[in-house]
């Protein structure tokens, strides 16, 4: 059956009703040259059990690989808790929970939120999860400006290429644009161009916690130089390397975002996935617009609960802003429910074996002859390392059933030149990890 609900009359009617013949009228001021004058090349469609058997043979393409790959996404374990709970229809339909009276459940898991992610970034207030860390980011450098009132926004170069494009397209809607700080021979944030850019038109830099490269960047001198220009330190942190590291609230940062895929969403060819944002609450008081928020107690546990409303978020009939009010809400339970079951010890314990198993690998790389990219830098669970033909690599790893990395040669804006950036979690072990080796020293 067709799932098309109009009849030719219904349309007929529709058009004469806003006075035109033909549906072909409605685009007579779009240019020629941009309307599609051919049908869709798309096949044709299918019944369902078609669709299923198509699918089906789709996805038995797929290989299962030792997945060494990071730069954002990481190959967890995820505990098949995570996945019933979630599944429960009182979550899983569930959207942002406008009529509070039916959606305690979904309320008490954005309360829990909200305080763990305080909790592991250091700071006193966190909304209830954004779409994803880059939006996330690219919403830091927005609320910058806000509370500054200043118009630059400066990142370091090392900061995560997706978080950078997404926030040069948020800022590029406000006349402003991203401006990069170059890294050291060490592959951390150069501290001498941070000071020579400064000055008293900076909102905010933005720095990774670890960055991309793996490195960790020592955020207290950051905050320092930034907080003297009178400018505002956003950190884009690694939400599992929090269990292990000084919390970015301790060392200076105003606010702190996150890519929340770790916490119990599994890695996947997109979709949906978590952005997490937490800031002080001197800052927030700060923003144009209203707070709503405040401390709570619930079952005896305290904590703060927060929702950032700017003036142009609040509902009116001017334009949006933002995607605040669009909450990734299955997401960000699953990240709850992740980080209910695995608690303190647990993450730490996640953090710790995915670090063991990165310094492992980097030992004996070094011993095979391998070239680390920034060998002088402190790392925790991922790490680069130079070669000339990246994809020659990638390519010898899936033959032996390793993914092996993410290439930096996809992303030129590193101006690293080429190799591999190689991420460990607790899931791999030391057998596995000498498959790579073997598969990167050729």
């Amino acid at each position: 059956m067709s799932f098309v609900p109009h009849s030719d009359a219904d349309r007929r009617e529709m058009l004469a009703r806003v006075g035109v013949s033909a549906i072909g009228e409605l685009y007579s001021d779009i240019p020629a040259g941009l309307l599609l004058d051919r049908d869709l090349a798309v096949p044709e469609a299918l019944s369902e059990w078609e669709a299923i058997r198509r699918v089906t043979e789709l996805a038995g393409r797929n290989a299962d690989l030792i997945c060494f790959a990071g730069g954002g996404l990481y190959d967890h374990y995820v505990p098949a808790a995570v996945d019933h709970i979630i599944r429960r229809s009182e979550f899983y339909t569930a959207y942002t929970p406008y009529q509070p009276e039916v959606a305690q459940g979904t309320l008490q898991v954005i309360y829990e939120f909200q305080t763990m992610i305080c909790e592991l970034t250091g700071m006193d207030v966190a909304n209830a999860s954004m779409y994803d860390g880059p939006t996330a980011t690219a919403e830091a450098a927005v609320m910058s400006r806000a509370v500054k009132r200043r118009g630059r926004v400066l990142a370091a170069r090392s900061l995560h290429p997706h978080s950078r494009k997404v926030t040069n397209t948020y800022l590029g809607g406000l006349g402003a644009e991203l401006e990069l700080l170059p890294y050291g021979s060490d592959g951390l944030l150069d501290m001498a161009a941070l000071s020579a850019a400064l000055d008293d038109d900076t909102a905010a830099v933005i720095v990774g916690y670890p960055n991309f490269f793996g490195g960790i960047e020592e955020l207290e001198p950051i905050a320092e130089a930034t907080h003297a220009a009178g400018a505002l330190l956003v950190v884009a942190a690694d939400p599992v390397m929090l269990a292990v590291l000084r919390s970015p609230g301790s060392c200076g940062a105003d606010i702190v975002v996150a890519e929340g895929q770790p916490f119990g969403n599994g890695p996947s060819f997109g979709g949906p996935v978590v952005g997490l944002f937490a800031a002080t609450k001197a800052l927030v008081r700060k923003m144009p617009g209203r707070i709503v928020g405040g401390t709570v107690d619930v079952e005896g546990h305290r904590g703060y609960v927060l929702t950032l409303q700017t003036r142009e978020q609040q509902i009116r009939r001017e334009k949006a802003t933002s995607n605040i009010c669009t909450n990734q809400g299955l997401n960000a339970l699953a990240a709850t429910v992740y980080l209910s079951l695995v608690g303190k010890s647990g993450l730490r314990r996640v953090a710790e074996t995915s670090i063991q198993n990165a310094h492992y690998a980097r030992r004996r790389l070094v011993e095979v002859g391998v070239e680390l990219l920034f060998p002088d830098a402190p790392v925790g669970r991922e790490f680069a390392v130079r070669m000339a033909d990246s994809h020659a690599v990638l390519a010898r790893g899936v033959e032996n059933g390793i993914l092996a990395g993410v290439s930096l040669d996809r992303f030129h804006s590193l101006q690293a030149g080429d190799g591999l950036l190689l991420a460990f979690t607790e899931k791999r072990n030391r057998a596995e990890i000498d498959r790579l080796v073997d598969v990167i020293a050729g």
